[in-house]
């Protein structure tokens, strides 16, 4: 970086436009030199600086440390104020889940819950036992009593039951199973909006952290840049004869 024009001599006389005091030799720099984030600092404050205006540099030096602290300023703001989005994003997810078996079980009918009880006990061993124990009884002790038995083989009254039982059975089950399924949709449903509500805030996140990473890298690039530049001022300043 080429500073030869940071040593052009002021016209004599000069009058630094932040400090109002007359420039010392060698201790002038172009405003058109300044980088240009501390020049629209300087300007915020002194917006009638001319490009060809000479600035005292410990005036510049002074803006140097408040610039660095509207940074880091700037810095904290932002972070306090993506933490509050996040906070108030996540908290946002608890409309977005919901208890589908409450919601649903809370809504049945009478009949609604005769059909999930007569579905349970059918599709259980408990069923299937006493379906077996009931016809070994049946036939047993129809073929004990013998001529006078109520349904004497070939059992046309069990076989009656049981065509009304299955008869009956079948739409009942039916309607539970369609009870199910329209819990199972909820269900997915309500799957889907949170795992999306999940993956826009995943997403979200994201963004803001790369936004954040990307401003704080310009930060502090610049802040030192800052540095390099008072540095070689200092350098400049104990090289120039008093």
């Amino acid at each position: 970086m080429s500073r030869t024009t940071d040593q052009d001599a002021p016209p004599p006389g000069q009058v630094c436009p932040i400090t109002g005091h007359r420039i010392a030799a060698g201790n002038a720099i172009r405003f058109a030199l300044i980088r240009p984030g501390l020049a629209e600092r300087i300007l915020k404050d002194f917006p009638d600086i001319k490009p060809d205006d000479f600035v005292d540099r410990t005036a510049l030096a002074a803006y140097r440390g408040r610039y660095v602290e509207d940074l880091l300023r700037a810095e904290r703001n932002e972070l306090t104020r993506l933490e509050s989005e996040v906070v108030a994003s996540l908290k946002n997810q608890d409309i977005l889940s919901v208890n589908v078996e409450t919601d649903i079980d809370a809504g049945r009918t009478f009949g609604e819950r005769v059909a999930d009880r007569v579905a349970s006990f059918g599709g259980s061993w408990t069923f299937i036992i006493v379906f077996f124990g009931v016809l070994g009884i049946w036939m047993a002790t129809n073929v004990a009593i013998g001529t006078g038995a109520f349904d004497p083989y070939p059992f046309i009254l069990l076989n009656l039951v049981l065509s009304c039982l299955a008869a009956v059975q079948a739409p009942i089950i039916m309607m539970s199973q369609q009870r199910q399924e329209a819990k199972d949709r909820r269900r997915s449903e309500n799957d889907y909006r949170v795992n999306l509500k999940a993956e826009l805030e995943i997403r979200n996140l994201h963004e803001k952290i790369d936004h954040l990473l990307n401003r704080q890298w310009e930060r502090l690039a610049e802040i030192q840049t800052m540095q390099i530049d008072l540095i070689q001022d200092l350098k400049a300043a104990r090289g120039t004869p008093r």
